[in-house]
């Protein structure tokens, strides 16, 4: 019997892989479900996507920034009763609760769309778009956590740039659908359809809860079974307590603020060159098709080997940099191409690199923080980097001033953004050091101790 071609070649899937990624022996089931679990979650998230914008640009663009100050009162509100939940049950039980009572949501607006019209209708579509504003950013966050809760520094390092490819591609999928069918699939169908994507990365979790043991460099206080414990407000008092993560809570500030400069004028773009609200979804979910596809190709080939290579700290800063040269380029040149070009370049190098590397700093973090405090800055401070984008923008037009305007004001700030990213990479890898030093001396410890309860037999006494 002939050998498969694998097998001829001398290599299987999982050799290939394992050269692809640098995946360990044992890691590799882990890696899969993590894949599953992320594929869902962005593929639910990207089939509604383009709905909000839609509806944020039919609500007018006048009112973006009320949205964007609703979004921050609706995080703020939901972090309290998150944090109660992280205090009171074991993460088997939170996350599943947290995606089902998102789903029960989804579930509720596809009837309000399916059963209301006119002046309601666009009530309707602005509750949605500060609803999924707060979604994405709480479903992905608890994702990251529990990656990070599973996975060492060293495994991130490797391993978060290929774990985030499966998010683009469950990103290119939610958009390649809504992208297809908007035009022809009713609006409350998509939303039916992102709920049952959701309810799959809650059993992708639950996979890869069931693995964790199994791991070989799993940080020893990351048990699914156990509570977190803790206060409620935690998240909160340890963001402003500690340096490190208050730098953390800036990068993010920083990288939202100069964000929704162009969130706005992608907005415009759409408004003023799309007349239908069909292609107008259409517009919207292409671009996401075109952010997605160049940010795969680089998370699958490049961001293991870039943060390999660069450390984390300079990899961190490529974006900043990056973000310097496309606003000067916009402020000299101000045009529909130019903002496309410059927004779909810089959503991929957050996707494909800043974004999995900024994982990697709360690997040297408590467990708490890893929840609390994380959610806290995903989430709430993220959201106040928005609104500082948004009011700033709206003050820059009510001034006069056009898009070039946000442009010029963006160079300096992402210049102390870049700054900001190197002092992260060194701070990371102090911490990183610290934690080796520890446990090597616990280590040293553990061996006295054992050498104290069993000490050397005695020489035998000479005949």
């Amino acid at each position: 019997m002939s050998e498969a071609p694998a097998s001829s070649s001398g290599f299987s899937l999982s050799d290939r892989l394992a050269r692809l990624v640098d995946v360990r022996p044992g890691e590799g089931p882990a890696l899969a479900w993590s894949w599953a679990y992320i594929f869902a979650l962005l593929a639910s998230y990207y089939v509604l996507r383009p709905i909000r914008d839609q509806m944020g640009v039919a609500g007018g663009l006048e009112n973006l920034p009320w949205l964007f100050l609703a979004t921050l009162i609706g995080m703020l509100a939901l972090n309290l009763p998150f944090a109660w939940l992280v205090k009171r049950l074991p993460r088997a039980r939170f996350v599943p609760l947290t995606y089902r009572f998102f789903i029960l949501n989804i579930l509720i607006f596809s009837a309000l769309i399916a059963l209301t019209d006119g002046e309601t209708a666009v009530w309707v579509g602005r509750a949605f778009f500060v609803w999924l504003s707060i979604f994405n950013l709480f479903v992905v966050s608890i994702f990251w956590a529990t990656v990070v809760d599973v996975f060492s520094t060293e495994q991130g390092k490797r391993l978060f740039g290929f774990i985030a490819a499966g998010a683009t591609l469950g990103a290119i999928c939610g958009s390649a659908v809504t992208a297809t069918l908007a035009r022809d699939v009713p609006t409350w169908a998509l939303l039916i359809a992102a709920a049952v994507l959701l309810e799959a990365a809650v059993f992708a979790m639950r996979g890869l809860a069931r693995l964790i043991g199994r791991l070989h460099e799993v940080p020893e206080d990351s048990r699914a079974g156990e509570v977190i414990g803790g206060d409620i407000w935690a998240g909160i008092r340890r963001t402003f307590a500690s340096p490190y993560l208050l730098n953390i809570a800036l990068f993010l500030a920083l990288f939202s603020i100069t964000a929704t400069f162009l969130y706005f004028e992608q907005a415009a773009v759409a408004k003023n060159n799309f007349p239908s609200r069909g292609a107008q979804t259409a517009f919207f979910a292409n671009v996401d098709l075109a952010v997605n596809a160049l940010t795969l190709g680089v998370q699958l080939f490049l961001t293991g080997r870039i943060t390999r290579w660069l450390g984390v700290g300079v990899t961190l800063a490529l974006l900043p940099a990056a973000s310097i040269v496309g606003f000067a380029a916009l402020a000299l040149s101000p045009s529909v191409a130019s903002v496309v070009v410059i927004y779909v370049l810089r959503r991929a190098g957050n996707f494909a690199i800043a974004r999995p590397v900024r994982e990697v700093l709360f690997t040297v973090v408590p467990r708490e923080d890893r929840y609390k405090a994380k959610s806290f800055i995903d989430t709430v401070v993220y959201r106040l980097g928005d609104q500082v984008g948004a009011w700033s923008h709206a003050g820059l037009a009510a001034l006069g001033f056009g898009g070039h305007a946000a442009a010029v004001v963006a160079v300096p700030l992402s210049a102390a953004w870049l700054l900001n990213a190197l002092w992260l990479g060194r701070a990371q890898a102090r911490r990183q050091d610290a934690a080796k030093q520890d446990a090597a001396q616990q280590e040293a410890a553990q061996l006295a101790a054992q050498a104290d309860d069993n000490p050397a037999p005695l020489p035998p006494r000479p005949a």
